[in-house]
């Protein structure tokens, strides 16, 4: 996300007004929740997890062990259960 100068898309009146509660500060304006997407919407990243759990699932039924799998992916024992768990129910 990049800034924008007020000047630039707001009108004189709402910069003044602002100016009263924010003088020369930064503030963010967050979306409308009607614009907001969920989590990894933009990106790849939804299925490049799933298709890891998968694999460690598959890993572990073959005979991989918990902290073998932890090492090889870099997460937690903690993790690597949880993700066995959702894939074994899923």
């Amino acid at each position: 996300m990049g800034y924008r100068r007020a000047e630039e898309i707001l009108p004189n009146e709402i910069i003044e007004l602002i100016q009263q509660y924010v003088d020369g500060t930064s503030i963010y304006i967050p979306r409308k929740t009607s614009h907001r997407q969920g989590w990894g919407t933009g990106t790849q990243i939804r299925q490049e997890l799933s298709r890891r759990d998968r694999q460690i699932y598959e890993e572990y039924l073959a005979g991989s062990r918990v902290e073998e799998l932890a090492c090889k992916y870099y997460l937690s024992e903690k993790s690597i259960q949880r993700i066995l768990r959702i894939q074994k129910y899923s």
